[in-house]
């Protein structure tokens, strides 16, 4: 379940980043992908740390 919800969010910034391409907005989903991406990191590492 967890790693279909990761796939969904990826996919539908992608899907708004080309519909916002064109409207020269595209950046935006993409900074919002990566402050997610980075979310996930970040939450990866702190996982990892904690386990040990």
């Amino acid at each position: 379940m967890k790693n279909s919800l990761h796939i969904v969010v990826i996919l539908a910034c992608l899907v708004v980043t080309f519909f916002l391409y064109n409207k020269q907005m595209g950046s935006i989903p993409l900074l919002l992908l990566s402050i997610y991406l980075f979310y996930f990191g970040w939450n990866l590492l702190r996982e990892g740390k904690n386990n040990k």
